[in-house]
C-alpha cells in the first residue's frame, strides 16, 4: 500500500522542514493543496523545495507550473494540462469511482472515516459495496483519504484501497514525523 501526504491548506512554517524529514524518511508522493494561493505563492513555495523533490509533487491549483516544476503530477486538473505524469482526481460518491475504475489515474476516494481536519465530514456509502467496486478488475490506482490514523490501515487495506492519504494524522500531530513513522509502521505490520 501506498502512504500519501497531503499539504495543509494553510500557510505552516514548519511544512517545508517537516516535509525534507517525511521525504528522508520514504515519503514518495505529497499532494500540495494551497486553494488560496495564487500562482506566484505556489511558484515561490516550490522554488523553495529543493528540486531533487518536485517528482514527488502533485500540483492540486495552478497546473500551468507542473512542466516548470516538473512535478510529479496534477490533481483534478483539466485533461488539456501539458506534462503531467499522475492524473489524480478526486472521488465523494461509488457512482462516481464505479465510473472511473478503468482510468489510468491516481483516485482519491474520500471521506472513508469521520475527518480528522474537517469536524462534521464522514463518510456517506455502502462498506459492502465498496468492497465488491474495489475487488473488481481495474486500471485506476484508489486511494482512501479522510479519517486515517496508524489504526485504520488494516480496514483500508480489508476494503481493498492500494493506499491511504493522509492529512490531519501528521500536521495535527504534535510530531508529524513521529506520526509519519507509526502510519509506516502500521502500514508495513498490516502489509500481506
Amino acid at each position: 500500500m501506498k502512504l500519501i501526504v497531503i499539504s495543509p491548506e494553510n500557510e505552516d512554517s514548519r511544512e517545508q522542514s517537516v516535509l525534507a524529514q517525511l521525504f528522508a524518511a520514504g515519503l514518495t508522493s505529497y499532494h500540495l493543496r494551497k486553494p488560496t494561493w495564487s500562482r506566484d505563492q505556489l511558484a515561490a513555495w516550490l522554488r523553495s523545495l529543493p528540486a531533487e523533490f518536485h517528482s514527488r509533487i502533485v500540483l492540486h491549483s495552478h497546473h500551468e507550473l507542473a512542466a516548470e516544476f516538473a512535478v510529479g503530477g496534477v490533481h483534478n486538473a483539466p485533461t488539456a494540462t501539458p506534462f503531467a505524469p499522475l492524473r489524480s482526481h478526486a472521488v465523494h460518491s461509488l457512482v462516481e469511482l464505479g465510473g472511473l475504475l478503468d482510468a489510468r489515474a491516481r483516485l482519491v476516494f474520500s471521506p472513508v472515516f469521520p475527518s480528522f481536519s474537517k469536524p462534521g465530514y464522514g463518510p456517506a456509502f455502502d462498506r459492502d459495496e465498496l468492497r465488491t467496486l474495489l475487488a473488481l478488475p481495474r486500471r485506476a490506482e484508489v486511494i482512501a483519504l479522510g479519517g486515517i490514523d496508524a489504526t485504520r490501515i488494516q480496514a483500508c487495506r480489508e476494503f481493498g484501497f492500494d493506499g491511504v492519504a493522509i492529512l490531519g494524522a501528521v500536521w495535527q500531530a504534535a510530531d508529524p514525523v513521529r506520526a509519519f513513522a507509526e502510519l509506516q509502521n502500521a502500514l508495513h505490520a498490516h502489509a500481506a
